[in-house]
Parts: C-alpha cells; sequence; structure tokens
C-alpha cells in the first residue's frame, strides 16, 4: 500500500512539473500587459509603446500597454508588484520606482510596494533632465533664473509629476546647489506637468529630453540647461549644470520589471524579446524620433545600475526630508 501511495504521489508530481514546464514552453498564449505608472505624454508612456509594439512583433503575441495612475506613479508600481508572477503583467518605470518606497519610510507609511517585489528585466533608457521655461519667460539663461529666484524666493513655481517623483528630485537638487527656494506644484503625472507650464499656469519643470524637445523644436519652450554629464545630442547647444559650476547630476531612466516569483523561464524569454527590441529598426526609430538613446542593459547589469542610482536617490530624500501636506500645495 505503501510502495502504490508513493507511486502515486510521484506520477502527480511528474504529471506537475510537465504541466508546469509546458505552460512556460508556450510562454506567451495571451495579451500581456505593460503598466505605464504615469498618464499619456510622459517618459514612461512614451518609452513603453515602441518598447510594446516590438515585443508583439518578436513574440508575435499582443502586447498591450495601460496607463495607471496615481500617487505619483505607486498606483501602478504596486499594482504589478502585487500582481500574479506570470510574466503577463510587466511595469515600464522610471527612476521614481526607487523614491517612493523611500519616501513611505520617511512619513512611517506601510508601504505601497517594496522594491524587492520587482525584479529588473531590462534597462532601455536613461536620459538627463532638463530644465525649461515658456519661451515668453523672462530668463534665457540659468543665471537669469537663478538672479530672478533669488530676488523673489517662493514665487517661481514649478510643475512636476509629483511629490518626491524624477522632476521634483531634479528640481530639489537645482534649489540646493544654485541656494534658491521655488515654488512646487505637483502633478498626477509629466503629461500634465508640461501642460501647465505651456499653459502659463506654472514658470518652469525639469523633464525628460523625449518629452519636451518637440515643445523646444516647436518654439513653445525654451531650454536652459541639462543635469548630465555631457551635452544632449538633441540640444548640443544646450550647457549641463556642471559646464555652469552646479555640481549636479540627475538622469531620468525607463527599465521594464516584472513581479517577483515569475519562473525563470518566462523571465529568459522576456528579457530575450528585450534584448531583440532594441535592435528593431522600428523601435530605434521611433526613440530617435523622441531624442531618446536608448541604454540597454540586461537583467543583471541593470540590476547594479539600479542599486547605485537607487542609494542615490535615497540619500537625497534624507537630505530634502518630509514635505508636509501643506508644503505640497
Amino acid at each position: 500500500m505503501k510502495r502504490i501511495l508513493i507511486s502515486v504521489l510521484s506520477i502527480c508530481a511528474i504529471g506537475f512539473a510537465v504541466s508546469q514546464a509546458g505552460a512556460q514552453e508556450t510562454f506567451p498564449n495571451r495579451p500581456i500587459t505593460v503598466v505605464a505608472p504615469f498618464p499619456p505624454g510622459g517618459v514612461a508612456d512614451l518609452t513603453a509603446r515602441p518598447v510594446a509594439a516590438a515585443m508583439e512583433k518578436i513574440l508575435k503575441n499582443p502586447v498591450i500597454v495601460t496607463n495607471k495612475t496615481g500617487a505619483g506613479g505607486a498606483v501602478g508600481m504596486s499594482f504589478v508588484a502585487n500582481s500574479k508572477p506570470d510574466g503577463y503583467t510587466l511595469l515600464m518605470a522610471l527612476s521614481s520606482i526607487s523614491i517612493i518606497p523611500e519616501a513611505d519610510k520617511l512619513f512611517d507609511r506601510k508601504p505601497a510596494y517594496t522594491m524587492d517585489q520587482l525584479v529588473p528585466l531590462a534597462l532601455i533608457s536613461a536620459d538627463p533632465t532638463i530644465l525649461v521655461v515658456p519661451t515668453g519667460s523672462p530668463s534665457k539663461s540659468v543665471k537669469d533664473f537663478v538672479a530672478d529666484a533669488k530676488k523673489r524666493p517662493g514665487e517661481i513655481s514649478y510643475s512636476s509629476s509629483g511629490v518626491y517623483g524624477t522632476l521634483h528630485m531634479a528640481m530639489e537638487m537645482l534649489s540646493h546647489a544654485a541656494g534658491i527656494k521655488l515654488k512646487h506644484i505637483p502633478y498626477g503625472g509629466a503629461g500634465p506637468a508640461i501642460t501647465a507650464v505651456l499653459g502659463g499656469h506654472q514658470d518652469t519643470l525639469a523633464s525628460g529630453p523625449a518629452a519636451v524637445v518637440a515643445h523646444i523644436k516647436g518654439g513653445k519652450l525654451r531650454p536652459l540647461a541639462g543635469w548630465g554629464a555631457k551635452r544632449i545630442a538633441a540640444l548640443p547647444d544646450l550647457p549641463t549644470f556642471k559646464e555652469l559650476g552646479y555640481d549636479i547630476e540627475f538622469y531620468i531612466w525607463a527599465g521594464m520589471f516584472a513581479p517577483r516569483g515569475t519562473p525563470e523561464p518566462v523571465l529568459k524569454r522576456l528579457r530575450d524579446s528585450l534584448r531583440q527590441t532594441v535592435q528593431e529598426a522600428a523601435f530605434k526609430d521611433a526613440m530617435a524620433k523622441l531624442d531618446t538613446p536608448i541604454a540597454y542593459l540586461d537583467a543583471p547589469e541593470f540590476q547594479k545600475f539600479w542599486d547605485k542610482d537607487a542609494k542615490m536617490l535615497a540619500d537625497a530624500i534624507k537630505r530634502i526630508g518630509k514635505i508636509e501636506e501643506k508644503e505640497q500645495k
């Protein structure tokens, strides 16, 4: 009887293993959802769409981008972090993926998610932010901007993608380095933040180049400087803050993540598809039109990059400290 029971259990175990292997071998066999945690028009959304289009072609399976917005990206990131780890729900995240858990710690809040709930698949791009103002602004240079801010402390407003978001962090770094005080007006994503400046509702913002280069070339926005270590290819005449004597450097990167616990064969399939994605001519063309350089790193290298970036942002948040609700209005 004991031998029979062992045999039955062995058969069941083998059957389960075979069924699991079969399920993984056929991945994907239904639509994959890529969550962009910010509204349309921002860097996450603009990057996710050409990535999804290329992956769909490579995987021969629908890959759909959906915008799940709110709480500075926390809603979408938490949704993916807590999704079933089967490879069918992915996240196109920005640097803010590392900021939100640190901000939650600062306020002693239950974290919306933790970074170890997600595993990196590939880094897609890494762009320095740039400071822009409307073309009607009296500031023609960073020197003008800083001088004006010192004359009117707390009066020059800047929009951002949300409190402690990437765009907020960049402007706080500038404020600290330049010794100025600006008025922070957070929005629900980079798209609305840019619209606010274009509409004359706010005075300035930091943004990834992809989201504003078209407006710069269209004569609606004026760039003043970039946060990168070197000048941006799309704007070769734009100086960096380091060139101007400000020791600040900051990038908005975009990378793809999956929920931790996703089976290794599925992760490998996704990583392989992303490796092919960045080589696709259509994808390269799409990123070139966005004036966003591809900065591909596979999972192991991306993990090292992410760890370093997360530490830098955690240190910056500690320096900024707790921002009370009254300061966010």
